[in-house]
């Protein structure tokens, strides 16, 4: 039950969560939570209903679409606040003190531009070129003006990484992480950090806001996600996309002028990207399935772990995860590791425990393709040429490695039977990127 009236500022709530004052609120903005007008739709995530599907058996109806968000039905109306802007005024907010690069310095005064302005811009750069911290002048300048931040990303890992580096460079500033595992409960504050999920929950709440890893999955392709980034951020707001590894659509938005851009193809240590190694290999997919890794992949996990080298051991399905496990005890190799996948309940602490350095590597899916930095780590990708495996994805995951200035270079192992369209896409897409960084 919601009690404090901050609480619905810039949020969309069914009337049934508000206690009995909130609901005599004077100022209370109502809306059917679905629309009946025409086709039957959601108004929180914009799906298109099928009348036999969304129908109750008291002749009401609800959304099915976005059921695991709280029940959006014809019983109960949406109701909003409208977003006040009440924050403290604070004209110096960024206590971070790093410095920036010039051609970060450049991308970053982009960015302020474009919050100024209140315009849409793809900010592209390569993995580890220092996104976050190019953010931090422009988040600055939205925070001194009074304006409300948003941070959003499709995956919880990518917001678990940021919260505590946006809350160290905005040490008075109030902030608040929302995703499906988390603890902590609803705040008003200045800036949010939340999934793209957690946006479903908010109207014309953002004067800024940021969508990280945009391409990725659920947010790419995804129309509630998108509707739901339309209804959180303000008609006139400032819309901000991240990402290594732009998708099509970006690109023609790009191509169309409605989305301006800026490219940043070095990483902030002036260090080109880790190129790939591919080795073919074999029967491998067949090695594995019978739970046996092949004479060279196990020499090379052997030899990362006496030279105490932490890695990121990539696999293409849940199912590889045991498989793989079962072969590196199979083959002897003695190690702490652990295996993690996206419905993995324990997944948060696994991460933890890799980023505190208690595991040697870590068997994952391709749910740690991206966003989470573990520095001075390798990669092994495993059956590289299966078809989960985009030329995307094998690009973030080769970007895992090399992010760290204390050691920009690493080794990146690409396992495969066959060179695939994927594989060579990924190899020319880093190697195009490395050229143009030299350039520089």
């Amino acid at each position: 039950m919601i009690n404090d009236s901050s609480e619905l500022y810039g949020r969309q709530i069914s009337l049934s969560e508000l206690s009995p004052e909130l609901k005599q609120l004077p100022n209370i903005s109502i809306r059917p939570a679905i629309n009946k007008t025409g086709r039957l739709s959601c108004n929180r995530c914009g799906s298109k209903l099928k009348t036999r599907d969304a129908q109750l058996p008291n002749k009401h109806f609800y959304c099915y679409v976005c059921i695991q968000m709280q029940r959006m039905d014809t019983l109960n109306p949406l109701v909003t606040l409208p977003e006040p802007n009440l924050f403290p005024p604070n004209e110096q907010p960024l206590s971070w003190q790093g410095k920036l690069t010039n051609l970060q310095e450049k991308c970053a005064t982009q960015v302020v531009e474009i919050f100024k302005k209140r315009q849409r811009h793809l900010l592209w750069a390569v993995t580890g070129a220092g996104k976050t911290e190019m953010l931090f002048k422009g988040i600055a300048y939205a925070l001194s003006h009074g304006l409300r931040i948003g941070i959003a990303s499709p995956r919880v890992d990518v917001c678990i990484e940021l919260f505590p580096r946006i809350q160290a460079a905005f040490d008075q500033t109030s902030i608040v992480l929302l995703h499906g595992k988390s603890t902590q409960s609803y705040k008003y504050c200045q800036i949010t950090i939340c999934t793209t999920h957690q946006l479903l929950r908010f109207y014309h709440a953002f004067d800024v806001l940021v969508i990280d890893e945009v391409d990725v999955f659920p947010f790419s392709g995804n129309p509630m996600l998108h509707f739901a980034v339309q209804n959180a951020i303000k008609r006139n707001g400032a819309m901000l996309f991240l990402t290594a590894t732009p998708d099509r659509q970006l690109l023609n938005q790009v191509q169309r002028k409605t989305l301006s851009i800026s490219y940043l193809p070095i990483r902030y240590h002036g260090h080109l990207l880790p190129e790939i190694t591919i080795i073919k290999t074999r029967r491998l997919d067949q090695a594995i399935r019978q739970g046996q890794l092949p004479p060279k992949i196990s020499e090379a996990i052997f030899k990362l772990i006496n030279e105490k080298q932490r890695f990121l051991l990539f696999v293409p399905r849940i199912i590889d995860l045991k498989l793989v496990r079962i072969a590196i005890k199979c083959a002897g190799i003695v190690a702490k590791y652990e295996t993690v996948f996206s419905a993995d309940p324990d997944r948060i602490e696994k991460v933890a425990k890799m980023r505190h350095r208690q595991l040697d590597f870590l068997i994952t899916t391709t749910i740690l393709e991206r966003g989470v930095t573990f520095p001075g780590i390798d990669v092994i990708v495993l059956k590289a040429d299966d078809e989960i495996f985009s030329a995307a994805a094998l690009v973030q995951i080769a970007g895992r490695v090399g992010r760290n200035s204390d050691r920009p270079k690493g080794r990146v192992l690409f396992y495969c039977e066959t060179r695939t369209a994927n594989i060579k896409s990924c190899d020319r897409q880093i190697k195009r990127m490395n050229q143009r960084a030299r350039q520089l």
